[in-house]
């Protein structure tokens, strides 16, 4: 299909008296920016109010608090010999799960076998599916026991990757043989194919091979045959090296940002937990290839929490700063600030968030996106917020007004949504040059809202037939084909272990799949996602999207689950094939890691031309934490090229701003397009953009059109295999001379 991107159009300007000021080329050692008293007072008062949502966490988080615990706790010490059983029965199950939530493990088993030797006396009084939850319930909390013994405790770059081997074997047997017993009970009194029957299947066979012994201890009849563990195309190991760099951080579910922190040219780390008493963590890159967290403050310490995180320079002063969003899943209770983290330039971060106007409104929110929705120079935020029955929580649509801040416009640019929101992402679908804005919601309809280049959008979601799935999470604009059109990925949250379970068993199974839109770039979609082969339950939180083996078509990785500790599934990783189709490449790559799933980046931190994969693990209770990971790209003798792109008239970022690489590959000529974004909806990309070239090792022509101005810049003839920087409406690229550097182990130096 003919591209359209690169066409010329008018341009409307508003008044340029507000618009920031721009620093020509890179800085290399950062202006440092003095904060304002009226700097230091909002950060302050961030600092005070985050403070305070800590200390009252333990009563108000239904995750993280332990109200549940103590009130069953009260109850049962006010028990006597005439207390009813079913009554016991109730509070020791209930105060069991709430233990384990809590990390309290040994005493979590302890109150659910209670309420499990109890069953006798009370199984005439309970629904069924009562008394299988409270076996399966006393299994997990055996699991997971096995779990803290091995995985988190001694953990190995092996741990959690399904199919279960070598170093991920646990030493510590006590936890998986538990487990077992109790899967196996299910197994015997369950229904065959009911969830109960599948749910005990799927972990009894994970259990089994912790031990070592899957397949052979398996029964025949319970079993999960081999070819289940297996994929059906060949694709090389990325070996999960996080802890050799100590980036490894033991934490709970989060955001992270893999980008350029101190205009180095090397790529650092920001990941943040949603527990309400952790602090952001940077991991500074060095030149040898390691990481270290910097030895003065930067100011992050009591900027708690923070499920997201969204990266852009906000006030094109060339240092990237950071968007932390809050209150996720928490509906009324969920009513926290949000963060706006301005770099400072010299290693410092201050929270602007109150002095901006970002911060005077609380609602729940995990997602957001900045774009230049007006296309005057300056990013622009949407924050997708989360509207809950008895909680209307409307999304906000902040304009950059430059020094005077932020506004909120949602309401005249009729982009509220007041549904669920999960997942946001702008693209330019309709090749306008202003930016269109997809919502992602939770059991509801998506919107499509078109950019009606006068400061409103309309909803077209509808119209276009882009409204499913109805249980949607992480979204995005991306073109996976190559034909120069965006196209729109929206996940399914539908699927968990017992639809694994029966969908590997090529047994039927009742779940929501994911959508993929391709778009033919006049406004036109078509849901191609069986065509594609994507009709896998999936059950994905976060997710990102990269070129794995750069053969210039973007693949993409789930990280899935759910808040049960039951929900032991593996995140997924999709390989692309010539844009008509994806393959589960899970199990060949040792991908699958088990844990649960948050924010993804793909990124080349070693700079050797091929994206690595970062995964921000750990879920949502206490109990439940686990240790980041990076896998190592293993390299597929393809070439790329790096381009860090700067707006001039555009926004710094050059969010927004399109690529188009075209090279001659085995004798034919083909294109690779890019959008200049951070990636999907939960987890953050650099914005420079690695692209893959295949076996072609020069770009013919690159050409960089900035929708602010309408204008394309075009080179040609740049040899691949190199970082180049472009800046907007230069004749010239440079180089970033960025060598490769294999990755430095923290204990090698």
């Amino acid at each position: 299909m003919a591209c359209v991107l690169f066409a010329t159009f008018s341009c409307k300007k508003k008044s340029e008296e507000n618009k920031q000021p721009y620093h020509q080329g890179v800085i290399s050692d950062f202006s440092k920016i003095e904060n304002t008293q009226q700097d230091e007072e909002g950060h302050q008062r961030m600092l005070s109010l985050l403070a305070g949502i800590r200390d009252l966490t333990p009563t108000n988080n239904q995750y993280l608090g332990d109200g549940r615990a103590r009130k069953a706790r009260e109850l049962l010490a006010k028990a006597t010999p005439q207390t009813p059983a079913k009554e016991n029965w109730f509070h020791h199950r209930i105060l069991g799960w709430a233990e384990l939530n809590l990390g309290n493990e040994t005493e979590g088993i302890k109150h659910l076998k209670i309420a499990y030797d109890l069953l006798p006396e009370v199984k005439g009084s309970i629904e069924e599916k009562r008394v299988m939850e409270n076996i399966f319930m006393l299994g997990v909390a055996w699991m997971r026991r096995g779990e803290t013994e091995n995985c988190c405790a001694i953990s190995t770059p092996e741990s959690c990757i399904i199919p279960i081997r070598g170093g991920g074997i646990h030493s510590k047997e006590e936890g998986s043989r538990n487990a077992i017993k109790y899967f196996d009970e299910i197994l015997k009194k369950a229904p065959i194919k009911s969830v109960w029957h599948y749910r005990a299947r799927w972990l009894l066979n994970i259990a089994w091979m912790t031990l070592g012994q899957y397949p052979e201890s398996v029964p025949e009849k319970y079993l999960i045959p081999e070819e289940s563990f297996r994929s059906n195309y060949q694709f090389p190991v990325l070996h999960n090296i996080a802890a050799d760099l100590g980036i490894d951080t033991f934490n709970l579910s989060g955001g992270v940002v893999i980008d350029d922190f101190n205009n180095d040219n090397y790529l650092d780390l920001f990941t943040t937990s949603w527990a309400s008493d952790a602090a952001p963590k940077l991991f500074i890159s060095r030149e040898d290839g390691s990481f270290s967290e910097p030895k003065i403050s930067t100011r992050l310490e009591g900027i708690y929490g923070g499920l997201n995180l969204e990266p852009a320079d906000f006030n094109n002063d060339g240092n990237l700063d950071v968007f932390v969003l809050r209150g996720a899943w928490l509906a009324s209770a969920g009513g926290y600030p949000n963060s706006l983290l301005r770099n400072n330039g010299d290693g410092t971060f201050t929270d602007v968030s109150f002095n901006l106007g970002l911060a005077n409104i609380h609602r729940p929110t995990q997602t957001a996106g900045w774009a230049d929705f007006d296309n005057d120079g300056d990013l622009d935020l949407f924050v997708g917020n989360e509207t809950t029955p008895g909680n209307n929580s409307p999304c906000q649509l902040f304009r950059n007004d430059g020094d005077l801040g932020f506004v909120d416009v949602a309401l005249s640019a009729g982009v509220t949504n007041d549904r669920f929101t999960k997942g946001v992402s702008w693209g330019d679908y309709n090749n306008d040059r202003y930016p269109d804005l997809y919502v992602s919601n939770f059991r509801s309809e998506n919107r499509l809202y078109h950019n009606n280049g006068d400061g409103t959008f309309t909803d077209l979601a509808q119209k276009l037939k882009v409204t499913g799935p109805s249980s949607s999470f992480p979204a995005w604009f991306w073109d996976y084909d190559n034909d120069g059109n965006l196209d729109i990925f929206v996940s399914s949250y539908s699927g968990n272990i017992e639809h694994v379970a029966a969908h590997r068993l090529k047994e039927e199974a009742d779940f929501e799949t994911l959508c993929l839109y391709r778009g033919d770039g006049e406004g036109n979609f078509i849901n191609v996602a069986a065509d594609a082969g994507l009709n896998d339950p999936i059950l994905p939180m976060g997710s990102n999207f990269g070129d794995i083996n750069n053969d210039g078509y973007l693949d993409f990785y789930l990280g899935t689950g759910d808040p049960g500790f039951g929900s032991l599934m593996p995140n997924l990783m999709y390989l692309n094939v010539g844009g008509r189709k994806f393959v589960d490449v899970t199990m060949a790559s040792r991908l699958g890691h088990l844990q649960k799933g948050h924010a993804v980046s793909f990124a080349d931190l070693d700079n050797d031309g091929d994206l690595d994969l970062f995964e921000q693990l750990g879920g949502a209770y206490p109990g439940d934490a686990f240790s980041d990971a990076l896998f190592e790209n293993p390299g597929f003798k393809n070439h790329s090229i790096t381009i860090k792109i700067v707006g001039k008239k555009t926004n710094r970022s050059a969010i927004g701003a399109r690529i188009k690489a075209t090279f001659n590959e085995n004798g034919k000529t083909r294109s690779v397009y890019r959008h200049v974004c951070s990636g999907g909806s939960f987890g953050a990309n650099p914005l420079r953009q690695t692209i893959g070239t295949g076996s072609a090792r020069k770009l013919q022509s690159l050409e960089i059109f900035w929708p602010v101005t309408g204008n394309a810049q075009k080179f040609k003839e740049i040899e691949c295999d190199q970082n180049i920087e472009i800046v907007e409406g230069s004749n010239t690229y440079k180089s970033l001379n960025l060598v490769p550097r294999p990755f430095l182990k923290k204990n090698s130096k």
